[in-house]
């Protein structure tokens, strides 16, 4: 399981997203190169651009934080592979 945080004062309003039920924020999380943060953090949450923005090289600001909580949350708890997949 991941919380995220986001401050909603950092959110680009012309990246808003109107849809049929509302209004969307599309984010995208980035694990930290170096483990978690000084808050405790796994990572960060950019908010993401339009393509024709990401293609003249508009970058979405960073508006928070996220972490991996609870049981069965970190990610190195995976299955290990038995060899029996047929794939």
């Amino acid at each position: 399981m991941i919380s995220l945080s986001i401050k909603t004062e950092k959110l680009q309003k012309e990246h808003i997203i109107q849809g049929k039920s509302g209004k969307i924020v599309a984010v995208v999380l980035f694990e930290n190169k170096d483990g978690k943060g000084q808050y405790g953090d796994d990572g960060f949450v950019v908010q993401s651009v339009s393509k024709e923005a990401r293609e003249a090289g508009t970058r979405g600001p960073i508006v928070g934080n996220w972490r991996y909580i609870g049981a069965g949350s970190n990610r190195n708890n995976q299955p290990e592979d038995s060899g029996n997949d047929p794939f």
